[in-house]
Order: structure tokens, then C-alpha cells, then sequence
């Protein structure tokens, strides 16, 4: 599939906003500008806010490589992190009841449906789409949960993800169907790629903010997409990591 080639639809069935598309296997108006001035992106990406599609970019990165690159490295991360991850996996049976992965629907490329993994960090009687925490300190949230939403780690097998192509290493937050069905046509431009473990927004002090405070940021990354862009997100999401897990 063409990583960036197809057209959205921009209504829905029931004429409110972008068509989601089918399951896979079954057929602030301010953005953070020093963020993104960090990563060579303008203040004002040049995004239509008219439903037109804006121009794709042509490089073999944007067409290939970074397909091609995800593949490679989720490939080898799971290698790594598989002592980790199963470790993870004993201790979330050991201290609460229910399943060890936390998985939901979200929206992919071209609007695709797929099912998102992580482990299970809220009390199994939580609501699927409650709200989501606001601190360590909700009582939804499990005593070894704590932990792992400390450090992200709940979202390492989002990797299998990645390695299904279903998600990028980079891109912008997956959205859940419910919230992309009211988006207006140039916001759902944000699916014309695959939706990332980290990116742009999710390093953005915006991400505090509502939902759609970071379609902007998602889109300015997409018109800027390159391996070394990719590459100074990375870099940066280890570094927070690094940061938020060190004393």
C-alpha cells in the first residue's frame, strides 16, 4: 500500500465527518513553537483547511524507507526488550486480576481500523473508554500500573504493532474512531499516515491539552517528514525517558 497516496472521503455515512474505514484483517490553536522550531518545522504549516489534500512527499523515505526502517528496528527491539516484556507480563498476573494486555481499536492509515496492545495498567473494571487518568494517584489505576505509565513501558507492545505495519515508531497519536468520526476534512489529513508509539505531539507540552489541541502539530510533522526528523524524535524520546526514570 502506498504510504501516502489515497484520498479521504470527507463525510461519513451520516454526513458529520471523515468515513473510518474497515478493520484490518476484515477488509490550542497555539502551537508550541519552540518544539516545533526544534525540529525545522514552520510556525504555520502550509496545510489547506479545505478537505484538499496537500502534496505528498515524494522521497524514497516517505514512500519506502521509513516503512522499511520500522519493520527492521521493531523487528529487533522486540529481540531486546522480549526478557523485559515478558517479566512485565508475571508481574501484572501477579499483583491484579485480569488480562495482561490492554487492547483497543484505533484509527490507522487511510483510516484502516486495528487493534492497539498495551500492557494493562487501569483495574480490570474499568470502562474501555473511561477518561483517562489524570494522575498516579487515581484509584483506577493498579499498584504495579503506576509503574509502568511512569516509565511508558505499558507501551512496549505497541512493537508488534509496528512490526504488523500497522504503526510507525514515529507518527502522530492513534486516535480512537469515536472522536475521528466528528474530525473536519483537513484534520483527517493526520491519517494519511500510520499513527507512531512517540512523535512530535507526544513530546509536545500540548499533549496535556484536549484531544485535537495536537492536530497541528500532527500535521506540520507530516508535511516536514524525513529520517531526520524521525531521527531527532527518537532521540528525544529516549532522552525524556532517560530523564523521567533517572535520579
Amino acid at each position: 500500500m502506498p504510504f501516502l497516496s489515497r484520498n479521504i472521503d470527507p463525510l461519513s455515512s451520516n454526513g458529520r465527518g471523515p468515513r473510518i474505514g474497515n478493520d484490518v484483517g476484515e477488509s490550542q490553536t497555539h502551537r508550541d513553537e519552540g518544539l516545533t522550531a526544534s525540529f525545522g518545522l514552520q510556525a504555520a504549516p502550509k496545510i489547506r483547511k479545505t478537505g484538499t489534500l496537500v502534496e505528498r512527499p515524494s522521497s524514497f523515505y516517505a514512500k519506502r524507507g521509513k516503512h522499511l526502517f520500522d519493520a527492521i528496528a521493531a523487528f529487533f527491539l522486540i529481540i531486546i526488550f522480549a526478557p523485559l516484556m515478558v517479566l512485565i507480563a508475571i508481574l501484572i498476573k501477579c499483583t491484579s486480576r485480569g488480562p495482561v494486555f490492554f487492547s483497543h481499536k484505533r484509527v490507522g492509515l487511510n483510516n484502516e481500523l486495528f487493534v492497539i496492545h498495551k500492557f494493562r495498567s487501569l483495574d480490570i473494571n474499568t470502562p474501555s473508554y473511561s477518561e483517562k487518568p489524570g494522575s498516579t494517584d487515581d484509584k483506577r489505576i493498579t499498584s504495579f500500573g503506576k509503574w509502568l505509565r511512569k516509565t511508558s513501558l505499558d507501551e512496549l507492545p505497541q512493537l508488534f504493532n509496528v512490526l504488523k505495519s500497522e504503526m510507525s515508531l514515529v507518527g502522530p497519536r492513534p486516535e480512537m474512531p469515536f472522536l475521528a468520526e466528528d474530525y473536519e476534512p483537513w484534520e483527517n489529513q493526520r491519517h494519511l499516515v500510520r499513527p507512531g508509539m512517540t512523535g512530535l505531539w507526544q513530546l509536545s507540552p500540548r499533549r496535556q491539552g484536549t484531544i485535537r489541541d495536537g492536530i497541528s502539530v500532527d500535521l506540520a510533522y507530516i508535511e516536514k517528514l524525513s529520517f531526520w526528523n524521525d531521527f531527532k524524535i527518537l532521540i528525544r524520546t529516549f532522552k525524556v525517558f532517560w530523564d523521567n526514570n533517572t535520579y
